[in-house]
Order: structure tokens, then C-alpha cells, then sequence
């Protein structure tokens, strides 16, 4: 069907563009340079016509038109990266931001989200750092026998995203990534990336079913062509429970610099004294 309607839109091209005119005869070519025109003025002959020109324009023009005769809708402009939407947090996608209170996806020192697409989980991180960002999965809080998953700013500009395995207090790349759907981009002294990894996994040690709950490591750091250093803090964050993706939360975990005014402990001697200073000393 679609080449016969092919055909006819050529026929009808040809047809158009006077390709399929009959040629006059010598003597009706004679009758109108000594008589009259077509229109009855002396000497009037339709102007020449270039068919070959009309019938090529027309024929690529066609090119770019549908089996139905509608031109092609062009591709709308692709965003190299669709910026993080901390609006949806709690709502549509769990979140953890690690840092100033208030911060979100561009501001805070760690911000990781998560949520489910299909059979999919769906990772989104930032981190205020021009090497690499991670996030590991831990049944115990420590550091030690964990699935990590890492995204990588390379000498060449590009962020990608890695697997690793960590071993005691060192991260081994393993070969077998579950990640796809990988973008990244590093801007404003800021790696953030965004991928997707199965649900469901066969089991192996270093890959885990993100269907159960697990604490949540979070760490960042320097790289060096292309290859994670030590994350920058001693002591990384840990999400104080075990986070599960069928539960979308929205949790703010205050980095050490705003801790200190946030412990039972400071708040308590920030009273005493206060109490000390209105009652003076005997």
C-alpha cells in the first residue's frame, strides 16, 4: 500500500509539472507564431515552462512529507540534562539531603533521591565536588562488605557511572554494572548524575535487591584521571535507618557544621549558662 500510494504521488507529480503533456505537432507550433495566441492576440505563445526544475522541486520537496501527505514533525530540542526536581521530594520520589538546612539538589554538600519505575529503581545524586559521588547499600551501618554505586568525572569532562564492591575501608570496581539509562554532567563545581538499576538481581555477593532495606552510605570525594580517592570525610554520613524504596521520605541530615547546635548535649550546656548568666554569681 505504501509504495502504490508512492506511485501516485509521482504521477501526479509528473502529471503536474507537464511531463506528460502531449508535445504540438509542428504545424499547430506554425499555426500559433503566424495567427493568434490562445488568448486571440497576435502572436501570443504560452511562456516555456522549466519542467525538469518543477518536477525536481517538487519530488524532494516530497521527500520530506508523510504517506499521508503531512510533513514530518521536526524533533523537539533535547535538555542534555533535566535539572533535579526537589519538589517532588516525599511525594513521588524519596530524597536525603545532607548539609545547610533548606538545601536542595545544587546546594547541599550530598543529595541523593530514589523511586520506582516498573522493575526499575530510579538514583539521582549531586555533591558539591569536581571528583566522584557515591551511594552504598549496608546491612550494619559500617563500611565493609557493601554494594556501591558511583558516578565519575573523567579528565575528558564526562561523569560515569561505576560498581563497586567495598572491601574494609577500600572500594574495588567490579566489572559487572547494573547500571543503564546513565547521564551525568559536571557543572558548577558539582557532579550530578542520574541511572536506573533492576529491582531484582540473581543473587551475588556484591549486588543486592533493592526491594529489601538497607542503610544508606553516602560518600564524595576527589578523583584522579578518572579514579576515586579517599571520600573527604573520616566519618561519611549513614542514614540513621534503614531506607526502603517502597517509602518515599524526605530526610535532612545537617552536616557537622550545623550539628553542633543541633545536639542534646550543646543545647543543654546552652542553657545552663544562660541560666548561670541571668543569676549572676553569689
Amino acid at each position: 500500500m505504501v509504495l502504490l500510494r508512492r506511485l501516485l504521488q509521482l504521477s501526479v507529480l509528473l502529471i503536474q509539472s507537464g511531463w506528460w503533456r502531449v508535445a504540438p505537432s509542428p504545424t499547430d507550433e506554425g499555426t500559433l507564431r503566424a495567427g493568434h495566441g490562445e488568448h486571440g492576440e497576435p502572436g501570443h505563445q504560452e511562456p516555456h515552462k522549466d519542467s525538469y526544475s518543477t518536477f525536481a522541486s517538487e519530488f524532494l520537496e516530497s521527500r520530506y512529507l508523510s504517506d499521508d501527505g503531512y510533513p514530518f514533525p521536526t524533533a523537539p530540542p533535547v535538555d542534555p540534562f533535566a535539572k533535579i526536581k526537589v519538589s517532588d521530594c516525599g511525594v513521588t520520589k524519596g530524597c536525603i539531603r545532607y548539609g545547610k538546612p533548606g538545601c536542595d539538589a545544587e546546594t547541599c554538600d550530598y543529595f541523593l533521591s530514589y523511586r520506582r519505575i516498573g522493575t526499575d529503581v530510579e538514583y539521582e545524586m549531586s555533591a558539591d565536588t569536581d571528583g566522584w559521588v557515591a551511594v552504598g547499600f549496608s546491612s550494619d551501618k559500617k563500611m565493609g562488605g557493601d554494594d556501591v554505586m558511583g558516578c565519575v568525572h573523567d579528565d575528558n569532562g564526562r561523569v560515569r557511572i561505576h560498581h563497586f564492591y567495598n572491601v574494609g575501608q577500600w572500594a574495588k570496581e567490579i566489572k559487572r554494572n547494573p547500571a543503564r539509562d546513565e547521564e551525568g554532567i559536571f557543572e558548577n563545581n558539582r557532579v550530578t548524575c542520574r541511572f536506573k538499576r533492576p529491582l531484582y538481581v540473581p543473587r551475588e555477593e556484591t549486588l543486592v535487591d533493592l526491594h529489601l532495606s538497607w542503610y544508606y552510605l553516602f560518600a564524595w570525594g576527589p578523583a584522579i584521571q578518572g579514579s576515586i580517592t579517599r571520600h573527604d570525610m573520616d566519618s561519611p554520613p549513614v542514614s540513621d535507618h534503614m531506607i526502603s524504596i517502597y517509602k518515599y521520605e524526605d530526610i535532612f541530615m545537617p552536616s557537622t557544621a550545623y550539628q553542633t547546635f543541633n545536639s542534646p548535649l550543646c543545647l543543654l550546656l546552652i542553657v545552663a549558662l544562660t541560666f548561670y548568666l541571668l543569676m549572676g554569681t553569689p
